[in-house]
């Protein structure tokens, strides 16, 4: 198993702090927030890694990850984004990297002290998406069940007006090598980037798309309120030890 953290984007959401650096090295309490997908990565037992970056300060990446040893990574590997094309368009870049094998794919900005070892370790084809419940559906990709079997995926809408429940789909999936062939096949939405919930919705055409509720803490840090309460979390997790 692969494992590829998606550090894109240019963080506009978080300007002006992002005018200096990448978002996902912005400090989350004692951390740079990088390390905390990483983490969950190298608890997982993936150390085989690719960070996937891109913006005017991927650089930076280089001097606070250097070559991963510190986080316990075996091998580092980096991607550039030349352009903001959306999610799927970042994990297209671990094409090579993957080799073939199967990939556990984190979003940059989440935090998570959740364990997923065992979901690692007992997957073997189609796709595990992690879900959670929220209060604000309308900002994520919302999970539809089967009305006659809920433990059914039947489809997954991108922060859709009237959600159909308070799933969300959280910034961490495992996927077959297939993944790769679905993002060839998926077309740009109207924001012009492959959306990655597109790429989920080809496993559900398939029947091949499992979920599993992330347990523990998670959330995005993507947007000065989210930063806000990540830091406080981390912070007291730190002071309660």
């Amino acid at each position: 198993m692969k494992g590829v953290v998606l550090a894109g984007g240019l963080g506009t959401r978080l300007y002006p702090l992002t005018k200096v650096t990448n978002k996902h090295l912005l400090p989350v309490y004692n951390k740079p927030m990088i390390f905390y997908p990483i983490e969950t990565l190298v608890k997982a037992g993936i150390t085989d890694i690719m960070v996937v970056t891109g913006g005017p300060h991927s650089g930076h990446f280089l001097s606070i990850l250097k070559n991963g040893e510190e986080l316990g990574i075996k091998h580092l590997e980096y991607a550039y984004q030349e352009k903001e094309g959306g999610i799927a368009d970042a994990l297209s870049l671990a094409r090579e990297f993957a080799e073939g094998d199967s990939v556990t794919v984190i979003l940059g900005d989440n935090t998570s002290d959740a364990d997923i070892a065992e979901s690692v370790r007992n997957f073997k084809e189609g796709a595990l998406i992690f879900l959670k419940e929220v209060s604000d559906p309308e900002r994520f990709g919302i999970a539809t069940f089967d009305p006659a079997d809920p433990s059914k995926i039947i489809k997954i809408t991108e922060k859709p007006q009237n959600p159909d429940s308070k799933m969300a789909v959280t910034g961490v999936y495992i996927y077959d090598k297939q993944v790769f062939d679905f993002i060839d096949q998926i077309n740009p939405s109207g924001r012009g980037e492959l959306e990655i919930t597109d790429v989920n919705n080809k496993y559900v055409e398939k029947g091949q798309l499992k979920w599993s509720e992330l347990k523990g803490y998670w959330w995005d840090a993507g947007t000065f309120d989210t930063l806000l309460q990540a830091n406080n979390y981390w912070a007291k997790k730190a002071k309660t030890k």
